[in-house]
C-alpha cells in the first residue's frame, strides 16, 4: 500500500509543473474561446472554393473507401469458396476489421 502511494506521488506533477500546465491550458482555453466566438458570429466563413475542395475530397475519399471495401470482400469471397468455415469465422481468424465492427457505414451516393 505504501509502495503504491509512493509510486503515485512520484508520478504526480510537482507544484511548479502543475502551475505551468495550468497556464498553458488557460491560454489554450482563451484561444479556443476566441475561435469559437468567430465561428459563431459567422465572420469566418468558408469560401465557395474551399467548399468545393472539401466536397471533392469527401467524394474521392468515399469512392476509395467503396473500392477498397469491394476489393477486400471479393478477395474474402474467393478464399471462402474453398474454406471450410463461415465468412464470419474467417474474418475473425484473419483479423480483418470491418465497418460493422466500428459501427460505421458507407454514406449513400450523393
Amino acid at each position: 500500500n505504501l509502495e503504491t502511494r509512493l509510486c503515485d506521488l512520484k508520478n504526480s506533477l510537482t507544484l511548479e509543473e502543475a502551475s505551468t500546465q495550468l497556464k498553458t491550458l488557460e491560454k489554450e482555453c482563451v484561444e479556443m474561446s476566441a475561435r469559437l466566438s468567430k465561428i459563431k458570429s459567422g465572420s469566418e466563413n468558408v469560401t465557395p472554393e474551399q467548399s468545393e475542395h472539401i466536397h471533392n475530397s469527401y467524394q474521392t475519399s468515399t469512392r476509395h473507401w467503396r473500392k477498397r471495401r469491394r476489393m477486400t470482400m471479393d478477395i474474402v469471397n474467393t478464399i471462402l469458396e474453398g474454406y471450410p468455415k463461415s465468412k464470419k469465422e474467417f474474418i475473425e481468424e484473419v483479423g480483418i476489421e470491418t465497418d460493422e465492427d466500428y459501427g460505421v457505414s458507407l454514406p449513400s451516393h450523393t
